[in-house]
């Protein structure tokens, strides 16, 4: 194995059932992505959303047995269900905190290892290989989550020690910064509406496929054009603290706030994160962490580009 390739468990998510005839129909008027999308090979990002297109969770939601489950950060699982649980009431599908039945890990550049474990795993993103009850899903490029049975899980992370460097989460989050994939946490909860964490971007909105809560406004930002806030990748130099999600962004030209942190992680030469910005403050580029006399950030590039017209076709 190379060098740089390793796992960590997946312990900062859950996640969250949706079991029964109805489950797809149910969260298709939920959810930002569209389920007819999804297949045994094919996994994808999404959001649920309030009213006014705010994002209560964001998730990897994948097809199992007669439903789905989402993967999401774990403070966000239980009043997920609990609000869910208010629209299903006429539905057929049962909602579920699903997360002690199995363990999830993230690999990094480790391939061979999947395929060791019978797993092959193409290299588009999104793609699910399945066998022998474990799941691969494609996060990123080089980058996979494992998903297996808990009592699976003692047995399976032995085999994953003799293939691959145990890692921290720290190195996963870092490989999701550098993806350029934004996750809603409990800080950031109802802060964003999917666009300012370009979602859209990483095919987790689709303008296709009709009706969900919140639909009205996400779909309304995309078309007018009119949104000032969008996902940034940032570094901070060496010496400073992850900042946690929601801390708040400041610039000189602003009276208040400029954006706020959605993720972070330690580098090899400091800190990197995603954050959202007000776009004159991005291209201003003197921003700075907690207050106007914090540590100052330097915009670092994204892995894709924003085009309306491509992701309008989703």
């Amino acid at each position: 194995m190379a060098d740089s390739a390793f796992f960590c468990t997946l312990n900062h998510e859950g996640i969250l059932a949706v079991i029964g005839n109805d489950a797809s129909k149910f969260l298709q008027g939920q959810l930002t992505c569209n389920l007819n999308y999804l297949s045994e090979t094919r996994s994808s990002l999404g959001a649920r959303c309030t009213q006014k297109g705010r994002m209560q969770s964001s998730f990897r939601i994948l097809l199992q047995d007669n439903g789905c489950q989402l993967a999401m950060a774990r403070e966000l699982v239980e009043p997920q269900l609990a609000d869910l649980k208010k629209y299903a009431v006429f539905s057929k599908s049962k909602l579920t905190d699903d997360s002690a039945n199995w363990v999830r890990f993230g690999l990094g550049q480790a391939d061979a290892a999947l395929q060791s474990l019978g797993l092959d795993l193409p290299a588009e993103t999104d793609s699910v290989a399945r066998a022998n009850g474990l799941i691969a899903i494609r996060a990123s490029e080089g980058r996979a989550e494992l998903w297996a049975p808990i009592e699976q899980g003692e047995s399976l992370t032995q085999q994953l020690k003799t293939l691959l460097t145990e890692a921290d989460l720290n190195q996963w989050l870092l490989g999701q910064v550098r993806a350029g994939i934004g996750q809603v946490m409990d800080q950031t909860r109802e802060l964003f509406i999917p666009q300012m964490i370009n979602l859209q971007a990483v095919g987790g909105v689709s303008f296709k496929k009709g009706c969900y809560t919140g639909q009205e406004i996400v779909a309304r930002m995309q078309y007018l054009g009119k949104l000032k806030r969008h996902l940034y990748r940032l570094s901070l130099e060496a010496g400073n603290e992850v900042p946690a999600p929601g801390t708040p962004l400041f610039a000189p030209s602003h009276n208040s706030a400029v954006g706020e942190v959605v993720i972070g992680a330690k580098a090899e030469n400091g800190v990197e994160l995603l954050a959202v910005l007000t776009s004159d403050a991005a291209q201003a580029g003197d921003i700075h962490v907690g207050d106007l006399q914090g540590p100052a950030l330097s915009l670092l590039e994204l892995p894709y580009q924003l085009d309306r017209d491509r992701e309008i076709q989703r």
